[in-house]
């Protein structure tokens, strides 16, 4: 059978970070759970996969392929003892954040603060106050957004979603179609900001009832956000392009799709063209793929164990 795009999944953005039990214990306290943890000692890392997972959760049980919003933690060990380990987090020179989207924004936000978390940006500053940026152990930022409908009662973390991951692309243009006709995702939504000089894209596997390009997605997990600063793509520019996060220093390592079929799936990759970091024939992990983006982001292949068998996770 032919690999069906519209049964994919943006599974999860995966970050560095330098101690793992500082890491979990922030997510934790966003409201997110350890799903699943796979040792690798043989190679001398650890991944932790969080998600929201109450029955209030989009995807509470399933397995952790068969799912959208996860975060995963990448531990190389002997990072959280290295005093000269640092972490690229992604904004010194801004390039991307994730984002979590909450019932009451203003209680979400307080609850932080009085728990000690470090923000770049409270909603009480600039000119954007439904909006606010907290920092995790590692200083990547995570944003916070409002849910649709916001309520007055006291913060629950079981309704969160985790909503999207933003990356910088240097020419929309090129993402754009990639991340379409490659990735089989729908533009969801377009905000455009002339006066700022910059737009932003969203983008997801459209679900039933959502409309290309009208669709609320505060309310959605799963989502990819694309900023575009203009001129960058310009020659005359000299921009040579933004830090993919696994050249060094390392930091932000990849977004992760899960598929229907993962031979068919790379198979029309491969028909397509793309520019491969490892094909599922490379090395010792046959169950996995990278394929670059425009931009040299790298993007995860992997089967979803909920349509179809094919490792023991």
């Amino acid at each position: 059978m032919a690999t069906d795009t519209s049964r994919y999944k943006l599974n999860h953005t995966m970050l560095r970070v330098k101690d793992p039990v500082e890491s979990v214990k922030f997510y934790e306290l966003l409201g997110m759970k350890v799903i699943n943890k796979i040792p690798n000692p043989q190679w001398s890392f650890d991944l932790y996969f969080l998600a929201y997972d109450s029955p209030k959760a989009e995807s509470a049980g399933n397995h952790w392929t068969d799912r959208e919003g996860i975060v995963e933690l990448t531990h190389n060990y002997g990072t959280e003892s290295n005093p000269e380990y640092t972490i690229n987090n992604g904004n010194d020179e801004p390039h991307r954040d994730i984002c979590i989207a909450v019932d009451n924004l203003q209680n979400a936000c307080d609850r932080l603060e009085e728990a000690g978390v470090a923000f770049k940006k409270k909603l009480s500053d600039g000119r954007m106050r439904h909006i606010a940026f907290a920092k995790d152990p590692n200083g990547y930022w995570v944003e916070i957004i409002g849910l649709k409908d916001q309520v007055i009662t006291p913060t629950e973390v079981e309704t969160y979603r985790m909503n999207h991951s933003m990356i910088r692309v240097k020419s929309a243009t090129e993402s754009l179609k990639f991340y379409t006709e490659t990735m089989g995702m729908t533009l969801l939504r377009t905000h455009k900001s002339p006066e700022a000089k910059f737009d932003l894209y969203f983008l997801g596997y459209k679900r039933e009832g959502e409309v290309e390009n009208e669709t609320l997605t505060s309310d959605r997990e799963g989502l990819l956000e694309l900023t575009y600063n203009y001129g960058t793509d310009d020659p005359e520019s000299g921009f040579m392009g933004y830090h993919d996060g696994n050249t060094e220093p390392q930091g932000f390592g990849h977004i992760c799709v899960t598929v229907d079929d993962l031979d068919a799936a790379c198979e029309r990759f491969e028909g397509l063209n793309v520019n491969w970091k490892k094909r599922l024939t490379d090395g010792k992990m046959k169950d996995v793929a990278f394929i670059k983006d425009p931009d040299g982001y790298w993007i995860e292949v992997v089967q979803n164990e909920g349509i179809k068998k094919r490792a023991d996770w």
